[in-house]
């Protein structure tokens, strides 16, 4: 009586007579002519599979399993190149979860990073390589050589499918490999068919499945390779995918702001309508509604560009317009997934955080004003307590400062609102306000000069309503030349921004009790101004003085 070659309890015995009568037939399989002995067998043959399947996916390593199953990479690699049997369904997915299992994670030997190369060569050729049987069976079907590996790298990714579907068992048997063992190896494979259609959906369950246990992971070459995709727009993935590539990889996420940031600096001449839709077709605000740690993340990018470019009104904008969006795709999430705003806000002072992410449409007309006095004085004594702070050589002040201008900016809403007030206000009642704008262009305090800024700030603003209040059809030219010299910087001396003066400009054409000269105004210094570069802001400020109006 023949001797087992293993005896694990309560499992079906290899007997080695077995093991050699199948040896065999893999090796006269490879001669030609054998196609009818082939499909005689397969029915046994998948049985013989199944067991070893069986025994191998309880074994706990590559290792033990080619210890005690010594001819099962030879036996394995011979079935794989005979056609016959691949081209039977039910064959060739044992032999692809035979393969699988065989796969390590974290390879801890020679033997089994062998094993790992040889498994991923031989799927790859399955799907993408021609082999000289293959292609006579496929042309003895009719079946296009292109078609039979499609249809190869389908099969292969509706199994991968499968096994990564599992849900986790890590706290099963010690002897049992935990499901989650194949994530890692799905996503390595994954790695050179990117760029696939079929393998989509493939790369979007394994984005999306649940990080149930350490085992869990994603190969970071994988997701270097999704994310270059996706980038490239070679690749299309579902949003929840989208969002968990940029959870699981900081690199895309960074690489995505950065993006919006080159469009914005690059598209000068887009209105803010334009780029909310380029907001939401990147699909960044919403991801960020719902994954509170990719907000900070995206915020703190912000915060570094800002440092460096505070007056960069393209950046500005596009920080507004992202918070405007990621705010209405917080409003629509369900309570139950919703996570407190002091969370997604850490650094802002939280007795300035509501009243600035109010929106204007959220309260009464009448209330704007007071509601605006209201921060302006907030703010205001922050910037106090900082001045006072750099006396006493204290710097923490500068850090609430900065925060604090840093939401004024992610809420520039209430910004253009003040605009649009200091227009209709009488000269006694627009102190705040012009503190309020002064601080929004010109946050920091250099060389102490805030006192002759907020100077500056009440002369343009003396001077445009002297300009749209003249009951004159139209102002007269050195009005209008002085207006441009006020828009115009001057390196050698301290001057208001000129983005201030324009805004102020824009609005009093939208708002002012005289309209009929705004356009004219407008016009006439938009061409002695052309010069300067600054056209796009005109658009920016027409645009939302306009939408305020409406």
């Amino acid at each position: 009586m023949s001797q087992p070659l293993i005896q694990p309890q309560a499992e079906p015995l290899l007997d080695v007579q077995e093991v050699q009568f199948w040896m065999g037939k893999a090796v006269a399989w490879e001669s030609p002519d054998t196609q009818k002995d082939t499909c005689q067998y397969l029915s046994r043959l998948r049985d013989f599979l199944q067991l070893l399947l069986t025994h191998i996916s309880n074994m706990k390593s590559t290792t033990e399993a080619m210890r005690r199953l010594p001819f099962l990479g030879q036996f394995l690699g011979r079935l794989c190149w005979n056609p016959y049997i691949t081209a039977d369904a039910a064959s060739r997915r044992l032999l692809f979860q035979s393969l699988w299992s065989l796969y390590s994670e974290q390879p801890s030997s020679a033997v089994e990073r062998k094993a790992n190369q040889w498994i991923r060569r031989v799927f790859y050729q399955l799907a993408t390589e021609d082999h000289t049987a293959t292609q006579a069976l496929v042309k003895h079907m009719g079946v296009p050589p292109k078609e039979y590996h499609l249809k190869i790298l389908r099969k292969m990714v509706a199994l991968l499918l499968e096994k990564i579907g599992k849900s986790c068992d890590s706290s099963g048997s010690p002897n049992h490999r935990c499901s989650c063992d194949s994530v890692v190896a799905a996503s390595e494979a994954c790695i050179p068919l990117v760029m696939c259609p079929e393998a989509a959906p493939l790369i979007d369950v394994l984005l999306q499945r649940a990080v149930m246990c350490v085992r869990a992971t994603l190969s970071q070459d994988f997701l270097d390779a999704v994310s270059s995709a996706y980038s490239s727009q070679c690749l299309s993935l579902e949003e929840q995918a989208v969002a968990s590539l940029w959870y699981h990889s900081l690199p895309s996420l960074e690489g995505t702001v950065f993006s919006l940031v080159q469009f914005v600096l690059t598209n000068t001449g887009s209105v803010p309508h334009n780029l909310e839709q380029q907001l939401a077709q990147s699909m960044l605000p919403k991801a960020c509604a719902q994954h509170c740690s990719m907000f900070l993340v995206v915020n703190d990018i912000f915060r570094s560009i800002l440092k460096q470019a505070e007056r960069n009104e393209s950046v500005l904008s596009l920080i507004h317009s992202f918070t405007g969006c990621f705010l209405r795709e917080l409003a629509v999430l369900q309570p139950q997934k919703c996570v407190s705003l002091k969370a997604f806000f850490p650094n802002a002072r939280q007795n300035l955080l509501v009243p600035l992410l109010t929106q204007p449409s959220e309260m009464p007309q009448e209330a704007w004003k007071d509601h605006l006095n209201w921060l302006s004085g907030s703010l205001q004594r922050l910037t106090e307590e900082e001045e006072k702070g750099d006396e006493d050589g204290d710097t923490r002040g500068q850090c609430v400062v900065f925060e604090a201008w840093f939401l004024l900016v992610q809420c520039a809403h209430w910004v253009q609102v003040a605009l649009q007030l200091l227009v209709m206000e009488g000269p006694e009642d627009c102190g705040p306000l012009r503190w309020l704008l002064t601080f929004y262009h010109h946050p920091t305090n250099r060389g102490h000069r805030r006192t002759l800024q907020l100077v500056n700030a009440r002369e343009a603003w003396d001077h445009l309503r002297s300009i749209f209040l003249i009951p004159a059809p139209s102002p007269p030219a050195d009005r209008l030349q002085s207006l441009v010299e006020l828009l115009s910087p001057h390196p050698q001396q301290l001057s208001l921004a000129p983005v201030l003066v324009l805004s102020l400009l824009v609005n009093f054409s939208v708002f002012s009790l005289n309209p009929l000269s705004g356009p004219e105004i407008v016009w006439t210094v938009r061409i002695r101004w052309w010069w300067s570069g600054l056209v796009w802001s005109v658009k920016q400020w027409v645009f939302s003085a306009q939408w305020s109006s409406d």
